[in-house]
């Protein structure tokens, strides 16, 4: 199984799995502290037996991009046609 991160928007990505989109990876902005926080979210709730690895609960945060690529092994990103 393969993971890639199909960017949407910044800061905003689909995350695919095997040529299916299963999720997304979002960054969350907190404005005024400077540490912003990404999401790694399934886009359904499976039973536990049933979630895709990594995925051990249906959200995830991290603190960086790099934390969230890290996690799925090396994910590829896909950069569509969008604003940087």
């Amino acid at each position: 199984m393969s993971y890639a991160l199909h960017r949407l928007a910044p800061g905003s990505y689909d995350l695919v799995r095997d040529g299916e989109v299963i999720g997304s990876v979002v960054r969350e902005v907190r404005g005024g502290t400077g540490y912003d926080i990404w999401h790694a979210e399934l886009l359904d709730d499976p039973t536990p037996e049933k979630r895709p690895p990594p995925f051990s609960t249906v959200d995830h945060t991290f603190s960086t991009l790099d934390a969230v690529l890290a996690w799925h092994g090396g994910v590829e990103i896909v950069r569509n046609n969008c604003a940087a």
